[in-house]
């Protein structure tokens, strides 16, 4: 008598860039819904994880304020609450695609999530301590720490906005990630949320924000996440903020082999500012182009999901492009902007397929 055998359940599983500190990729066939598990959010740290105790949890704002104020956690989850639907992209995301290559960890398709994040506003608490008329930014550390490779220098993951940004109402100090409190690995017990910003501003694990009168110049903001144009010289650089229009083909893989029929090409959409207002798809190398439908709605912040029908009885190789428009009118380019440490990747969408 044959033994039924129990069928596994098949997780999908993050992909390992680093280990130390942890860096992993999302498989971006996976990203099917709106709200992703935080398992299988990508992970992105320049440091080991914080080694701290969050029992008695406290937040100080100090600086260009006129009163210093210190807000216990208890006190922060008094305040209204603000939900926000955010993609969050590394700024490195596809960095293995440009040509030609940039050092650094080189991301495929998948630094990139979505979630549903609920917190307080940061103008809510800085309404508290008052801003001085000279001041200009608001810098947030982080409790991660530890030596950059360029320097000896035992420094925190900090970043700082400018005053517009900050106090945008849609910029939230986040304490929740899909109704649940945010995991330790996403920057429990409190993260910075700064919507159509690329997530390096959204800094994990507050340790304390500090308002000041000048140019902030961490190493996180004036060396690194900085768009450098140019291989041997500085010139032209600029920071790196908004999130490119930008997307990404989840159905098909790249170099997938297909039988003739009928297939359904799908994938995501985002951009930093607006929404996405249109996706086109050419089969043809970018001869033609014709418009993909959104299988979900078209929100700020958030990514939009579209998908085309695809008749194919020809055998051969095909080559899919994807690019994708903005409300603002931006619109993938051919090219990348090439950048020394290879930032903001956002060239039209390009895979190939084989129809057997």
């Amino acid at each position: 008598m044959m033994k039924k055998v129990e069928s596994s359940t098949v997780r999908a599983n993050l992909i390992t860039r680093s280990l130390i500190p942890e860096n992993k990729e999302t498989p971006i066939q996976f990203l099917k819904d709106d709200n992703i598990s935080h398992k299988l959010f990508y992970r992105r740290n320049h440091f080991s994880y914080p080694n701290f105790l969050t029992s008695f949890y406290y937040l100080p704002i100090e600086g260009s304020v006129y009163s210093s104020k210190t807000f216990s956690m208890q006190e922060i989850l008094t305040f209204p609450p603000k939900t926000l639907k955010v993609v969050l992209e590394c700024a490195g995301d596809k960095r293995d695609l440009f040509n030609p290559k940039v050092f650094g960890e080189q991301w495929e398709k998948g630094a990139i999530s979505q979630g549903s994040w609920k917190g307080v506003p940061l103008r809510t608490l800085l309404q508290f301590t008052g801003l001085h008329a000279d001041a200009k930014e608001i810098v947030v550390e982080g409790y991660d720490v530890g030596e950059r490779t360029d320097s000896n220098e035992i420094v925190h993951f900090s970043r700082s906005l400018p005053l517009e940004k900050a106090l945008d109402s849609n910029t939230i100090i986040a304490y929740e990630y899909n109704g649940y409190p945010i995991p330790f690995k996403h920057g429990y017990p409190l993260r910075l949320i700064v919507p159509g910003w690329y997530a390096m501003a959204s800094v994990k694990w507050i340790k304390r924000i500090k308002v000041i009168d000048k140019k902030f110049k961490g190493p996180f903001q004036s060396v690194d996440y900085v768009y450098y144009p140019h291989e041997d010289n500085d010139n032209e650089s600029v920071p790196v903020t908004t999130i490119n229009v930008n997307s990404t083909i989840q159905k098909p893989l790249d170099m997938q082999i297909l039988k003739t029929g009928i297939h359904e090409i799908k994938g995501i959409a985002w951009t930093g500012v607006g929404k996405i207002t249109k996706v086109d798809i050419s089969l043809d190398n970018g001869a033609t182009w014709n418009a993909c439908q959104f299988t979900s709605s078209t929100e700020n912040h958030a990514w939009t999901h579209w998908s085309y029908i695809w008749e194919i009885k020809e055998q051969g190789e095909y080559t899919i492009l994807i690019k994708a428009t903005d409300s603002e009118g931006n619109v993938q380019p051919e090219k990348p902007m090439w950048n020394r440490k290879g930032y903001g990747y956002n060239a039209i969408e390009r895979i190939k397929v084989k129809i057997e």
